[in-house]
């Protein structure tokens, strides 16, 4: 019993420490959410994202690589960029570019596990944008992109969406107004805290997963790949279970390197390494978040057309390494992959976050009569609801 004890209490330490080193990162995510919904026009969205030719996909990965890199936010951000009218194709280059480009996911890898891993990251993203961009229409047609857009405007749940969603935008506030505004905040402050209200359980869940997985050490993931193989054969294997371990095991994608760095120490090829950290925007938790947003048909088809990518740009990165000789041949050590709380710049950003996630959480609840009359509302309401008050504002 108290071996059992011990192990449920690492667990739970494992779980908050992966949650500390990326709170920041969701708060962030999810703030710029919520500016994005409440102050960015329509019309600016369609006219920057909405195709899904070379230029926009160009805008979105950009976009992306300069955004949050937590999985969960990613995917938020993307949403509210979907419901403002931008493609599918830019959607989802905006996440793979947020969860594989961004400077913090290649600092990480480069310090626990090397930097030909934060160098195969990046270009592995490229590829990842690529290669969906190019098989999208075989997955998803116009007809059910449409379809999964007016979903994810229905299925909004008090959110503000006053300055953008009906093209008045180009004649209100600066972004400069908005910035000193108060009122101005507060709908950004209600975004964020309906974004945080809508996936709070999935986030948890994910960070209780990866914290006790983190527990069964190497034997347990080893025995699942093959590494006695010849090298194709292993190497095949390896790109589809990584995935497959990752879609189990993960929270975010900062979150999930300790992870990746366990399974390169215990033997697994550099592909089913690559492969495991391309899998963040796949994992179960994540898929949920899929439906909630967009609906079955389409969550389940973009997480097909990913898991594919996935498994392509796995193989040719390490073709790639191969050929130029930069799979590299050390490996980590135990010590190396967990994390502690120290005084440095990650306590520095947790701060930071919490700073932020207390200003706007209490601002819709400031002595406020416009959003004391509001907020209740939005709390309350009921996704049906949510959808009648959107088609009345003329969303």
């Amino acid at each position: 019993m108290g071996d059992a004890f011990s192990k449920i209490l690492e667990g739970l330490e494992q779980s908050l420490l992966m949650a500390y080193e990326v709170w920041w990162a969701l708060v962030l995510g999810f703030a710029i959410s919520g500016i994005v919904q409440a102050w960015v026009p329509r019309e600016r969205i369609e006219t920057t994202l909405s195709g899904n030719g070379p230029k926009p996909v160009a805008w979105a990965t950009g976009l992306g690589a300069a955004s949050s890199s937590c999985s969960y936010a990613a995917i938020a951000i993307a949403k509210s960029l979907f419901q403002k009218g931008a493609s599918a194709t830019t959607a989802l280059a905006f996440q793979f570019a947020s969860t594989n480009l961004v400077w913090e996911l290649g600092l990480v890898l480069w310090v626990l596990i090397g930097w030909q891993f934060a160098l195969a990251e990046y270009v592995g993203g490229v590829i990842l944008i690529v290669l969906m961009a190019a098989l999208l229409r075989l997955f998803v047609s116009p007809r059910l992109e449409e379809q999964a857009r007016r979903h994810a405007q229905e299925a909004q749940e008090g959110h503000v969406h006053e300055h953008g969603a009906d093209g008045e935008a180009a004649n209100g506030p600066s972004w400069r107004q908005r910035l000193l505004s108060v009122s101005a905040w507060t709908e950004v402050a209600h975004n964020f805290l309906s974004d945080w209200k809508m996936l709070w359980k999935e986030i948890s869940i994910g960070f209780l997963l990866a914290g006790f997985i983190g527990l069964l050490g190497n034997d347990f993931f080893n025995v699942l790949f093959v590494t006695d193989a010849p090298p194709v054969v292993r190497t095949i294997e390896n790109v589809l279970v990584g995935p497959l371990i990752a879609i189990l095991s993960f929270v975010c994608s900062v979150g999930n390197v300790p992870l990746a760095a366990v399974l390169w120490s215990g033997g697994i090829s550099f592909a089913g390494v690559i492969a495991f950290i391309f899998a963040d925007l796949i994992v179960l938790t994540i898929v949920a978040v899929y439906v909630k947003y967009y609906g079955w048909p389409f969550a389940l088809r973009i997480s097909a057309l990913m898991f594919v990518t996935m498994v392509i740009a796995a193989l040719i990165v390490d073709l790639i390494f191969g050929l130029a000789g930069l799979i590299p041949e050390t490996r980590p050590t135990r010590n190396d992959i967990f994390g502690s709380v120290q005084l440095d710049y990650k306590l520095a950003l947790t701060l930071l976050g919490l700073a932020i996630f207390s200003v706007l959480f209490w601002l819709p609840r400031r002595d406020d009569p416009r959003t004391s009359a509001t907020c209740p509302a939005h709390a309350a309401a009921s996704p049906a609801e949510a959808a009648s008050s959107s088609a009345r504002r003329g969303s």
